[in-house]
């Protein structure tokens, strides 16, 4: 599908619909859409999103400065309808052969209104049906430009639900304030919210957040995080029966087990073999990921503080230790704790972690999981925002199915 975005700036330029509108282009584009930005201001930063920049549709170029000047006085300057004229030219051409356009904030907000009247009539003249307009703001609600609007044309255009156009809004406050300002009925707005880049807030290295996709790790709720070498004494294969119990409750619940082979016991081959063989007969082929399978030499430190940063459990059912490591890294990362009870871990985590016994039923141990998760609000939120506001959860669930629905 070609698809093209619209707004006055884009990236480098700063704000927060320019982050927006980049984020989408990024997901359109890797969902294999032919992915076109429209705008002002801005550079190419993705070899597969095309930037146009078209001076007329910025808000600071000098002529629609002027033709601005005189439109906050509630007067109409003789140059705005060859402005509008000439936009609406760019916009046939640029507009013609693509399947949908993502129309940001112009609709709404009075910054250009060459180039908002331009679009109106263009969505008239039969192309509404492949228009989107993203409404982030509405210029009529906010007492910052009361002195800037005046009633009639072309600012009237700023409170109308143009005919034959998508709305969609960033949030449910805003779809009151659209429906109060237009009359529009609510189930003819959308409310797709703004996210958050998983990557970059995390500090992930690319090629690290390719692997978490290609595993489905952004899914997981909650992701338990075993950050040892495979060897028999960090009895691993307690830590798989504690996550089959735990998803007969939390069925989305995924564990990842960070390191290699241990280096110096060959048995520790078939142990993995066991191991693999137990996820299996589990039927947790999908959820139990030994990165032993992908990185044979194990991660280095920079990835392993990647996964401390993405988990949500520390889960470490050891047998002996003779320090303890992960859990003052855990510790660190502010993950919830989860530890076999012997003497190394009980003296690192005292009485600020959860303790187990190796000889426990996993049962019991994931029962008592289950209630630490559901009582933490900072987890709850965590697995919330992971579920509902990562851009790849806005795009598949929201972003997605709209594209399909405008016809």
């Amino acid at each position: 599908m070609k698809i093209s975005l619209l707004h006055y700036a884009a990236p480098p330029v700063v704000g927060g619909v320019e982050t927006v509108l980049a984020k989408q282009a990024e997901q359109l584009a890797k969902a294999g859409h032919q992915v076109t930005i429209l705008t002002g201001r801005g550079e190419r930063w993705e070899d597969n999103i095309q930037v146009k920049v078209i001076p007329q549709f910025d808000s600071r170029f000098p002529k629609i400065l002027k033709i601005k000047e005189k439109l906050d006085t509630g007067k109409i300057p003789s140059q705005y309808e060859s402005a509008v004229l000439e936009l609406l030219e760019i916009i046939r051409s640029e507009l013609a052969d693509e399947d949908r356009f993502i129309v940001h904030n112009i609709g709404s907000l009075h910054k250009n209104l060459p180039l908002t009247d331009a679009l109106y009539r263009y969505a008239c003249s039969g192309s509404a049906n492949r228009m989107i307009l993203w409404h982030h703001d509405f210029a009529w609600n906010s007492h910052r430009y009361k002195e800037e609007l005046h009633p009639g044309m072309p600012w009237d255009l700023l409170r109308m639900a143009w005919p034959g156009a998508t709305q969609v809004v960033v949030s449910e406050a805003r779809r009151d304030e659209m429906v109060a300002l237009t009359g529009i009925s609510p189930s003819l707005v959308q409310v797709i919210p703004a996210g958050v880049d998983v990557e970059k807030f995390l500090s992930l290295n690319h090629d690290t957040f390719e692997w978490i996709e290609q595993l489905g790790l952004l899914s997981a709720e909650p992701l338990l995080l075993s950050p040892v070498r495979v060897t028999k004494r960090k009895n691993l294969e307690l830590a798989i029966h504690i996550l089959a119990k735990l998803r007969q409750q939390m069925p989305e619940a995924q564990l990842v087990v960070t390191g290699p082979l241990g280096a110096h016991n060959p048995a520790n081959q078939r142990y993995l073999q066991n191991l693999l063989e137990l996820r299996n007969e589990l039927g947790l082929g999908n959820v139990v990921h030994f990165l032993a399978e992908h990185f044979k030499d194990g991660l280095t430190e920079t990835q392993m503080a990647e996964f401390y940063r993405l988990a949500d459990v520390l889960l470490l059912p050891s047998r002996e230790e003779g320090f303890g490591i992960p859990v003052i890294e855990a510790g660190l990362g502010r993950l919830i704790a989860f530890c076999s009870d012997i003497a190394p871990l009980r003296a690192l985590g005292q009485d600020w972690i959860n303790y187990f016994s190796v000889d426990e039923p996993p049962s019991h141990i994931a029962e008592r999981m289950l209630k630490r998760l559901t009582a933490d609000p900072v987890y709850q939120l965590r697995a919330h925002v992971r579920r509902t506001f990562t851009w790849e959860a806005i795009y598949k669930n929201q972003i997605a199915p709209l594209l399909d629905q405008v016809r």
